[in-house]
């Protein structure tokens, strides 16, 4: 086994935990991959894999190495496939907010894959910001004003905000007229997993973004749990509008302040500035980016 083939093995048993199911994805038996796997380790002269009766697992340096293969055999693949026929092949590792990969790429995603068969995809989901070389994926999709990184990003689109609240809670609280109608109002705290504070509600007034903490009994770390609440009557919440726009057509909530909205949201993909896109990266990032054509969504 040469030493492509020996990384390739290894990433598959580092991916299955699994030497038994690694060696039948390979086919090859279980002996000849346990063998392997310890010839490299001799070879490198690191432990890379801790072994049990029932588990396999990466050590530090296995770590380190899985991300490294990951990166040669992306290099390897996309080096073949200048000359193959039937298109690019390989995983592609994505990773996306769910309700934004459920709303506008799992519908077209069919398309794609019927258009590259050869690509595989693993789908996390997200919202932070991982670090795409050391964690082995290909770009994220992210919201909202990204930090400074070492990653290229690139604008898909503007997400559209609302605020809303049940109709329960404002039957008891009324029905603000304007910003300063919120006082003596609650909402529902959305805690930044970035920042670990508690966003404030923002209202576009003239042209100009104003900033408003309410008082609240509840704070959350998640959109779909503070979509609950909101429908429970626990206090004002924003979200993207695609988020909310089936709420807001049965009624079971209100946009509040619709002339004072929040300001819109870009919606970026990311990716390594400093690792060479390999073709099936580069297919998804601009599949991706004719899901947004009109730039607002």
């Amino acid at each position: 086994m040469d030493q492509i083939d020996g990384m390739r093995l290894f990433v598959r048993v580092a991916e299955t935990r699994s030497f038994t199911v690694a060696a039948a994805d390979l086919d090859l038996s279980r002996s000849t991959a346990t063998d392997q796997i310890k010839k490299l380790e001799a070879r490198l002269g690191a432990q890379l894999l801790t072994r049990t009766t029932r588990h396999v697992s990466l050590t530090h340096d296995g770590e380190a190495y899985y991300r490294r293969c990951l990166q040669i055999l992306d290099e390897v693949d996309d080096a073949d496939q200048m000359f193959a026929a039937g298109g690019p092949k390989g995983l592609l590792r994505i990773d996306v907010h769910p309700r934004i990969a459920m709303t506008f790429i799992l519908p077209q995603l069919q398309g794609f894959l019927a258009a590259h068969p050869g690509i595989e995809l693993f789908i996390g989901e997200g919202d932070r910001m991982v670090d795409l070389v050391r964690e082995g994926v290909d770009c994220v999709l992210r919201a909202g004003e990204l930090p400074e990184s070492s990653m290229i990003a690139r604008r898909l689109a503007f997400i559209r905000e609302v605020t809303v609240a049940s109709p329960d809670y404002l039957a008891k609280k009324s029905t603000p007229a304007s910003i300063d109608d919120l006082a003596g109002h609650e909402m529902v705290g959305f805690v930044s997993s970035r920042t670990g504070s508690t966003l404030p509600l923002e209202f576009t007034v003239e042209g100009t973004v104003r900033e408003v903490s309410l008082p609240g009994r509840i704070k959350v770390t998640g959109s779909e749990v503070m979509a609950d609440l909101a429908r429970r009557g626990f206090g004002l919440v924003q979200a993207p509008r695609y988020r909310f726009a089936e709420d807001l057509e049965r009624g079971t909530l209100v946009e509040v302040l619709p002339r004072c909205p929040p300001p819109p949201t870009p919606l970026s993909v990311l990716y390594p500035q400093n690792r060479q896109l390999s073709r099936r990266v580069r297919l998804f990032i601009d599949f991706v980016a004719t899901l947004f054509p009109g730039g607002e969504i």
